[in-house]
């Protein structure tokens, strides 16, 4: 930055230093020609100098580093010094297009007295400004600057109108030699074109000044920024992207959408990506990235069934989806704290399932198992034994109930032929007061009792829930001894 900043500032006291030269030197030579065309050009190099004062104190303000008050950096300086420029200039193109007029139309009989010196000085101040207008325009690709392009500009113009000096000076010089009057016009109508044309090029700058002090961004830039994120590795989506520029520097911000099963070492990971190539387009960028997880398109259930456990503070297992001619069916492990009792639980966990239900398409049934965080258990060893009907299983759980003293009631029973066996799913009331550790050591003694006396069951999932409110509550017991 150091040194990009003494480079530019170089550049601008250089051009400084030629506009003041040029400037005393067609002073004297105007009042001693008496040339009115080489006054007018004293008058111009004289708007110059102030045209690049300024531009020097508009880079050497852009390059100071942001502070509490200018966050975003001082580098608008030099798009709000190009814009002053730019209308210096176009009022200089205003005052040619009205002399020219005059001189057409209503001072056709204007005496000009062409010498060696106006000769001598014109030429000079070409040489000058072709010098200058070659440097900045270099300087200003170089370091992006605005407020050099508009210097740059402004010499090149330099250039042209002081061509149109020397041609009106020719003119002149032929029409006393060959006493042709009608030349004496042709340096009238030449600085009216070059007006005409420098006018244009300066609206079209002084544009590019307004659109980068009022935030307008184009779109190949902001193309640039979408693009280049959108081709990191993990980005699903680009939104809410918003790119501004300041003097040479950009500043770009946006969210991308990542997987949600990403980890947030993973999300960070691409956001860092997106940053790095983003700069690897416009190596001075300054962006900013926010990460928002969302489903990918071709996400599978489970990874959608575990993102929205996530999403409510609980975690999963053992999650099975069951193809039903109506849709799908899900039955899957809950871990919830085990601080929370049995009423508490199953309000998290149906909460679960509305999500679920509500969220995911064609689910058919959500069917859930409780239990303390950290407790898992192994599948059963496959078996491939036909179905039992389900009263044999209602008896089985009246059996169990009565010698643990435990009322229970089981009920929705389901039992289906799997590849690897029967596989049975029910809904068991218990005590809503019992803590959900003592709820799942029942659950879990009854899957054992029920997989010992039925061996033909692959898997056994038991959805536990308080006793609906007509059925009371029973005394809390301790978990049962079943032999």
């Amino acid at each position: 930055m150091h040194v990009e900043f003494h480079g530019k500032t170089q550049v601008a006291l250089a051009s400084l230093l030629a506009a003041a030269g040029l400037t005393a030197g067609k002073v004297v030579v105007g009042i001693l020609t008496n040339s009115l065309g080489i006054i007018s050009e004293a008058l111009h190099s004289g708007l110059d100098l102030v045209a690049t004062g300024m531009t020097l104190w508009a880079v050497r303000i852009a390059d100071r580093p942001a502070d509490e008050e200018h966050r975003y950096g001082h580098g608008k300086f030099e798009n709000l010094s190009a814009l002053a420029e730019t209308a210096l200039l176009l009022l200089v193109c205003v005052w040619v297009f009205y002399e020219a007029i005059q001189r057409l139309f209503f001072r056709a009989e204007l005496e000009i007295l062409p010498s060696p010196w106006a000769f001598g000085v014109v030429i000079a101040s070409i040489v000058v400004d072709l010098w200058r207008a070659h440097h900045l325009r270099e300087a200003a690709e170089k370091y992006s600057s605005q407020a050099l392009e508009a210097d740059a500009l402004h010499f090149a113009s330099d250039v042209w109108s002081s061509l149109v000096v020397l041609l009106g000076l020719t003119c002149v010089l032929l029409a006393q030699r060959l006493d042709w009057p009608w030349l004496i016009h042709a340096d009238a109508l030449a600085a009216l074109i070059v007006a005409i044309l420098v006018s244009v090029i300066c609206v079209r700058l002084g544009l590019r000044a307004i659109d980068a002090l009022t935030d307008r961004t184009s779109r190949s830039l902001a193309h640039l920024v979408e693009h280049s994120a959108s081709q990191v590795k993990g980005v699903e989506e680009v939104r809410d992207l918003r790119v501004r520029q300041s003097g040479a520097g950009v500043f770009a911000d946006m969210t991308v959408c990542v997987p949600r099963e990403l980890g947030l070492a993973q999300a960070h990971e691409v956001a860092t990506n997106v940053t790095a190539a983003i700069r690897s387009q416009l190596p001075e960028a300054d962006v900013v990235v926010h990460v928002e997880p969302v489903a990918r398109e071709d996400e599978d259930l489970v990874t959608s069934i575990r993102a929205l456990a996530a999403s409510l503070g609980l975690a999963v297992h053992d999650v099975q989806v069951i193809s039903t001619p109506v849709g799908n069916s899900i039955e899957l492990h809950v871990e919830v704290s085990p601080d929370l009792n049995l009423e508490q639980a199953h309000d998290l966990v149906t909460r679960l399932e509305s999500t679920i239900k509500s969220d995911l398409p064609k689910i058919e049934s959500v069917l859930t198992h409780i239990e303390p965080n950290g407790v898992t258990r192994a599948e059963s060893e496959a078996r491939d034994q036909a179905p039992i009907r389900t009263e044999s299983f209602h008896q089985a759980i009246a059996d169990f109930s009565q010698a643990s003293g435990t009322p229970m009631n089981g009920h929705a029973l389901v039992t289906r032929q799997t590849p690897q066996g029967v596989s049975l799913s029910f809904h068991l009331h218990l005590d809503g007061t019992l803590p959900i550790g003592t709820a799942h050591e029942i659950s879990r003694t009854l899957e054992s009792y029920l997989h010992r006396k039925f061996p033909e069951l692959s898997r056994i999932v038991i959805h536990i829930e308080p006793h609906p409110p007509a059925e009371g509550h029973s005394p809390e017991p301790g978990p049962p001894q079943v032999s």
